[in-house]
Parts: structure tokens; sequence; C-alpha cells
């Protein structure tokens, strides 16, 4: 008995294997997708994307090619090649505007491009993209049962481009390039007015426009000093009880020393 199931479950491995080498030989399309949606359901998505990129340039047009292009593309985000289901999703949407599957396609569309964004340090270019994605199908589909999850996807990312541009204009302060840091920092501030870094870039602002003025020649001290005043009090209006609040003092006696030169 054991022997006879053995000899059968071969068989129709072989009768299988035999069925998906003849479709890909096959110049017929019908016998292409039949098979090709065999495999998709059997969730075998790698050999029914072999046969779906056999098929797809000659399927547009075709009844059934709503369906093809959507398990394609399906097929492509279930093994996590998300540049190619991030591409297809987007050309499903553009074809089929009145699929029953568009919303979910826009969804998973900005959903494949995030999944390509990097660690923040790194290019952001497919983050940018992935906001811009999110972004329109959330304005596109206001009350779809996907909006949780595409809004915290957009969330995540937006937070990784903060972190980034953050780190960009602090990079200016640590390597005491003064200047380059209060313009990256007012900028980021003025991007970001709610971000979470904004405690940290109101003190490393002050902390460049106190270095710079300490260590300017004569004729530019006195109007740095003052700018670097204003950077304190912006700072303490941000939050009085800051965690750089010591440093911040230790800044502001110094400049309140220095300025008592020009006053007499």
């Amino acid at each position: 008995m054991n022997k006879f199931l053995y000899v059968l479950l071969v068989s129709l491995l072989v009768c299988s294997c035999s069925s998906y080498q003849k479709a890909l030989k096959s110049d017929d399309v019908a016998v292409k997708y039949a098979e090709a949606e065999k495999k998709y359901d059997a969730k075998k998505y790698n050999k029914a994307i072999r046969l779906f990129e056999q098929m797809a340039p000659a399927f547009r047009g075709k009844p059934q090619s709503e369906k093809m292009f959507y398990m394609f593309a399906q097929s492509y985000y279930k093994t996590e090649q998300y540049y190619l289901s991030g591409y297809q999703f987007e050309s499903f949407v553009s074809s089929y505007p009145k699929s029953e599957k568009v919303e979910e396609a826009a969804y998973l569309e900005g959903k494949s491009y995030s999944m390509l964004s990097p660690s923040y340090s790194l290019d952001q270019i497919d983050t940018v993209k992935a906001i811009d994605k999110l972004q329109t199908f959330i304005d596109t589909y206001p009350n779809s049962t996907y909006l949780p999850e595409a809004n915290a996807a957009l969330k995540q990312l937006t937070d990784k481009l903060e972190k980034k541009y953050f780190e960009i204009a602090k990079q200016y302060n640590t390597i005491s390039d003064h200047k380059a840091a209060l313009v990256a920092l007012d900028l980021f501030i003025s991007d970001y007015p709610g971000t979470q870094y904004k405690e940290a870039a109101l003190f490393y602002r002050l902390d460049s426009a106190y270095k710079l003025a300490i260590n300017s020649i004569p004729a530019k001290m006195e109007e740095r000093l003052k700018n670097a005043k204003v950077m304190y009090g912006n700072l303490m209006k941000f939050k009085e009880d800051t965690q750089y609040k010591e440093k911040a003092d230790d800044m502001l006696v110094r400049i309140e020393k220095d300025l008592q030169q020009y006053s007499k």
C-alpha cells in the first residue's frame, strides 16, 4: 500500500512538472495562462512569474488580462521583488482604473516602494517615492480599509526622512562648520516644525551660533553674540526644562559676559 502511494505521488509530480514544462514551451497563451493560474493558486509564485513574464507582452487587451496582471503583480510582491511589484501595481492602477482590485493595487504599489526604503543614512530616493505613492493613495481613498496601514507606513517613512535631514544638519555642527550648521538647522526647523528632533535642533543651533560668535573677529562678534542670545531664548521658550539646560546656561553666562564690553 505504501509502495502504491509512493508510485502515485511520483506520478502526480511528474505529470505536474510535465504540464508546467509544456506550458513554458507552448506558444498557446491560453495554455500558459491556465498553468500560471494553477501555480499562483498553489502559491508557487516563482513558477507563475516565469509564465506571466512570457505571456505579458501578448496578453494586454485580452478578456483575462486584468486578472493576469493582478496575479503577476501579486506574485512579485509575495516573492519580495518589490521594485517589480511596485512597477506592476503602478501599471495595473493606470491600466485598470475601474477594476475592483484598483484600491488594493494602489495601496500595494505604495507598500512595495516603502519596503525598498533603506536605512536613514543611505540615499532616500525610494523613501521619497514611497511617501508620494502612499500620500496619493490616502488622498484618493480616504475611507479605505487599508488606511490605518498606509498611515502607519507613511509615518515611519517621514520619520526616517526627518532623522536623515536632522543628522545632516547636526553633522555641520559636529565638524565645526557653524555657518553651514545654522543654515541647515534653520531649514530643518522650518521644514519640520513639529519634528521630534526640534529640541535637539534648537540646541545645536544655539551651540553653532555661540561657537561662531566667540570665535569671530571683533567687528562681527557683538552681532553674533546677540544672535546666539536669541537662540538661547528660542530654546528656553520651546522647553524651559530642556535636557540641554546646563550647557545652554553656561553658554549664556559667557555670551552676557562678552556682551558687557559693548555696553560701556
